[in-house]
């Protein structure tokens, strides 16, 4: 057998790694050798999982995790690197992979079902992104976040997107111009994540936000995870006048009725999911 052949019959360690637990899909970076950079292949992968749990009605809710040391160190810097042999220095390719990341953590903020991060190990620049891109994140006392382009004459100007969305102005800045290293206990205070738990239990702490998620109604959290993202980008006025179209568009759905009635009753609600 060729060494071409022998390559060929040789299965590949797939590079994320996906199950279900009950209702929560669980999605796993799992390129640990090369800190579970973003490369080209793991965006378009982590994108098609993202439409295929769109679409999946069994999933409730959606974990993303990691495994190795880091959680991910962002973009693959030795992909893009050597693109700058094309005839144009790598900018078309460079252009291609930003807006692949950008649809990819776009798609994360559009998913009509609630995205835990599950953080064990650092998290830089595009995955400090990713993480900022997830409604809600878990991360282990071990784990920390940067945005330390400006290390290597790069400013994290993608990750900034989410992050400046999620923190305070003056700690994305520092964060963005120093590039140093928040712990979790710093990235907790300042928002970038919900919780701190003691390493290892990152994972199972996540799954178990998820549940308690997965239990409301579908179409509850649908409609409320869509109105949350677009009202925070109106003015004042505006928000409460698109949020009050969204109240009352929920307060006639089927799960607000029983949802209250079932308040009234005092029993649990059966959801329909509609």
């Amino acid at each position: 057998m060729t060494l071409q052949a022998a390559r060929a019959a040789t299965p590949q360690t797939p590079i994320l790694l996906r199950e279900n637990v009950g209702s929560i899909c669980v999605l796993t970076l799992n390129r640990p050798s090369a800190r579970n950079s973003l490369s080209e292949g793991m965006i378009a992968e982590l994108h098609t999982a993202l439409k295929d749990v769109h679409d999946d009605a069994n999933v409730r809710a959606l974990v993303i995790a990691a495994n190795g040391s880091a959680f991910s160190a962002g973009h693959d810097m030795k992909e893009l690197t050597a693109r700058r042999i094309d005839p144009d220095h790598g900018r078309a390719y460079f252009a291609e992979i930003m807006t692949a990341c950008s649809a990819m953590m776009q798609a994360i903020v559009q998913l009509p079902k609630p995205v835990v991060a599950a953080v064990q190990g650092i998290a830089t620049a595009a995955g400090c992104q990713l993480v900022a891109s997830c409604d809600l994140a878990v991360a282990s006392e071990a784990a920390a976040f940067a945005t330390p382009g400006v290390d290597i004459g790069l400013f994290c100007s993608t990750p900034m997107v989410a992050l400046s969305r999620n923190v305070p102005r003056k700690q994305a800045m520092e964060m963005l111009l120093t590039g140093e290293p928040v712990p979790a206990t710093t990235a907790l205070n300042i928002g970038l994540i919900n919780r701190v738990v003691p390493a290892g239990t990152e994972r199972e702490a996540a799954i178990a936000l998820a549940q308690k998620v997965a239990l409301k109604s579908a179409y509850t959290i649908k409609l409320g995870k869509a109105a949350f993202y677009r009202q925070a980008e109106m003015s004042l006025a505006d928000a409460y006048r698109y949020a009050a179209e969204v109240m009352t568009e929920n307060m006639m759905a089927r799960d607000a009725e029983e949802g209250i009635g079932a308040f009234i009753e005092k029993r649990e609600p059966k959801w329909q999911d509609k």
